[in-house]
């Protein structure tokens, strides 16, 4: 945000981490700018983030392939759920390489609010054909274990330095707990 003359603290970032740009710009940029301009902010963040994945790479949270992987391989069926641009998921999936992994992906693009409002994950269920009971959100934002609770799921909190500590059984212990 230094270019639009915007300085913001660590803690103004993660306030707002994970939810939408048209959620997160107006409160950067003042409460009378524009649509246009917030599109165009958005577009240029947005467009330097995937700049950045593409050059530097971007490496999963420790064990979260791996549970990616495993739950695959189990049969259990997997959406990502994002606040982000489709174009961004799509960076981040080719660059890890865990795209085929992934039944249903929900993108900004796909809902009418953001997170914390529980439609991105709704509709990431009802893309998989799923119940809101019977899928755990696994979560790096607050908005959205917010939006996960909202939408009757169970969820795990990622804010963590690995996944790789996780029980095996953390999954399937979470879908008992709902029954």
């Amino acid at each position: 945000m230094t270019a639009e003359g915007v300085a913001l603290t660590h803690a103004q970032f993660i306030e707002t981490f994970g939810q939408r740009n048209d959620a997160i710009l107006p409160r950067w940029l003042g409460p009378d700018v524009s649509p246009c301009r917030i599109q165009a902010v958005g577009d240029a963040k947005e467009d330097l983030y995937r700049q950045l994945v593409r050059k530097s790479g971007i490496q999963p949270l420790p064990g979260a392939a791996d549970w990616v992987r495993n739950l695959h391989r189990d049969g259990w069926p997997q959406a990502i759920a994002s606040s982000a641009p489709r174009a961004n998921v799509a960076v981040v999936l080719e660059v890890t390489g865990l795209a085929s992994f992934f039944q249903a992906i929900v993108s900004a693009e796909d809902v009418t609010i953001g997170k914390p409002d529980p439609q991105v994950f709704l509709t990431a269920a009802s893309r998989l054909g799923m119940p809101a009971n019977r899928c755990i959100v696994v979560e790096d934002a607050t908005a959205g274990i917010e939006a996960a609770h909202r939408a009757g799921m169970r969820s795990i909190d990622v804010r963590v330095r690995s996944l790789a500590d996780l029980p095996p059984d953390a999954f399937n212990s979470l879908l008992a707990e709902s029954q």
